[in-house]
């Protein structure tokens, strides 16, 4: 701006002071007045405080023993729930009396009902496609399958099922190529990069002169993308009619951010967060070609810990941090991991995220190093789409049970297989993976188990309920303890300080009880003003 603008405006705010300061001037500044506190020259200052000491210990006590009988309440309730069969008379009251618990239950059973709605909404995708895309992350794309899901599709007749192999920007090339191999045998695999950054939609994006050989941003590139075109496209020519492609796959594989990538805009809400897609979404491609956004597969708590840190759709908030991260710093080369966050060697987990919370500047009050806040980073860096890692292809290749030879025959007809080795071969040449030597190994803990009937959730809720009941009871015992520990020494010091209480008060008059009661109550109501072991004015 010009300096004749510039100096317009500091006298403007010089100005707005100077108004400021004279409205002050007139009102006068109020401080805040202290309290003075019981001074030395007043009658019987010590029983005074002593007597606020007293009354104060009696609150607490009062405090703790409504708190005593809150546990019991809540021990009772958590009973009740566990045997239906028992029906006290006071039921009625409690409710109403403790709305918490009601709370509770109600996250609980909307956490059970979200479940099932994900696998009531993963059969509609299945029953509603012609040709069903199993999204896989390049990085660990056997820990991506789920044979309960295949077993479904492969029963559920003449439906077509093809692997996406995601994320293929951030595995090295040889890699990617030895996992296309080994996956082609069974199923069609298409080398796919989403696009992270798609147009948003009904929003006009301003045009922006660019230099000629200016290439786009790395997150606006998409690969692949012909290459499946071409190859739904032959396969709806070869059936003569519309086809239906739903998606589906583990959270954070990439399903909505192919649709998108597709459709050259964003139709599917995408994210860092797992699991954002609750429910189907029908996105039309073309005339002829409709594609189906899915929620993502339930993990069975009955998988490894590496697995259910990685796949499974919570927060890491739900998920326990430092038992998430050591399951998959567990699984990593520890070499390439000290290389990759340049950390020096380590023995154990608590002590790599020790040294990782050091190295960030991850710091809690009094310079101590923040390790769940490591534990989280890690976790968030290895189930996002940034971490380079990958995982070695097995020695032999041995077929799933639920698949036999006519069945791999049936699967890859009416697909043009030599134009999609082609796109491939494109794809792989255009795409800029990382080195070998700057990725973390990973030891994949093989085949995923999901959750697709709603019967399979009933029967796992009732266990996680007895392991969390007998947690708690052990946390209240021991909690228990401490209170009355607490109680029975400060009830000690009540009783002497009651006895004290009593002579003095038998010796004052009764003006000088009622001058008493006046301070204590002035004490009581802002009992943090007063000092009780130093005396002033």
């Amino acid at each position: 701006m010009t300096c004749h603008k510039r100096y317009k405006i500091q006298k403007k705010v010089r100005e707005h002071h100077r108004k400021l300061r004279k409205e002050a001037k007139k009102r006068g500044h109020k401080k805040p007045r202290k309290d003075p506190g019981v001074p030395n020259s007043a009658p019987f200052k010590e029983a005074l405080l002593r007597e606020a000491e007293l009354r104060k210990q009696r609150l607490e006590e009062l405090k703790q023993q409504q708190k005593l009988d809150r546990q019991k309440e809540l021990g009772k309730k958590r009973k009740l729930e566990t045997n239906p069969d028992i029906k006290p008379s006071n039921v009625e009251p409690m409710e109403k009396a403790f709305g918490l618990c009601k709370t509770e239950n109600k996250a609980k059973s909307g956490k059970q009902n979200s479940k099932k709605l994900y696998c009531q909404e993963l059969k509609k995708v299945i029953e509603a496609s012609d040709v069903v895309l199993e999204v896989l992350d390049a990085r660990d794309p056997l820990g991506c399958r789920c044979p309960q899901v295949e077993e479904a599709i492969v029963q559920s007749g003449q439906k077509k099922l093809v692997l996406i192999l995601n994320k293929s920007d951030l595995v090295p090339k040889e890699n990617l190529e030895s996992w296309l191999n080994y996956l082609k045998k069974e199923l069609p695999t298409v080398v796919f990069r989403a696009s992270t950054k798609p147009k948003d939609k009904g929003k006009i994006t301003k045009r922006v002169k660019a230099k000629k050989n200016a290439a786009p941003f790395r997150s606006e590139v998409c690969f692949g993308k012909e290459g499946l075109w071409k190859l739904l496209g032959s396969f709806q020519e070869t059936c003569g009619k519309a086809i239906q492609v739903g998606v589906i796959g583990f959270p954070n594989v990439g399903k909505s951010s192919i649709i998108n990538s597709l459709k050259q805009e964003q139709m599917c809400n995408v994210g860092v967060s797992m699991g954002l897609t609750r429910s189907m979404q029908v996105v039309p491609l073309d005339k002829q070609i409709t594609i189906i956004d899915s929620p993502s597969f339930i993990v069975s708590p009955l998988n490894s810990s590496s697995a259910l840190a990685l796949r499974s759709p919570a927060s890491i908030e739900v998920v326990k941090p430092m038992e998430a991260a050591s399951a998959i710093l567990a699984q990593a080369d520890a070499r390439q991991v000290v290389l990759k966050y340049t950390v020096p060697g380590y023995r154990n987990s608590l002590e790599f995220f020790t040294m990782l919370a050091q190295r960030r500047g991850m710091h809690q009050k009094g310079g101590i190093p923040n390790v769940e806040g490591a534990a989280k980073l890690l976790w968030s860096e290895w189930t996002g789409a940034s971490l380079a890692y990958y995982c070695h292809t097995p020695t032999s290749w041995t077929p799933p049970p639920y698949f036999n030879e006519s069945i791999v025959v049936d699967m890859k007809r009416d697909f043009n297989l030599e134009e999609l080795e082609k796109n491939n071969a494109q794809s792989i040449k255009a795409i800029k993976g990382p080195h070998l030597a700057s990725s973390i190994l990973f030891q994949s803990s093989g085949l995923t188990n999901g959750i697709i009937e709603e019967k399979d959730i009933h029967e796992e809720l009732p266990k996680r309920k007895e392991r969390k009941q007998e947690e708690e009871e052990d946390d209240k015992d021991s909690d228990q303890e401490i209170i009355d520990e607490e109680v029975d020494e400060k009830s000690s010091g009540m009783f002497a300080a009651e006895e004290t209480g009593e002579a003095l008060s038998e010796e004052s008059t009764a003006g000088e009880q009622s001058t008493r009661s006046f301070i204590l109550d002035k004490m009581i109501e802002d009992d943090d003003a007063y000092d009780f072991s130093t005396d002033y004015v």
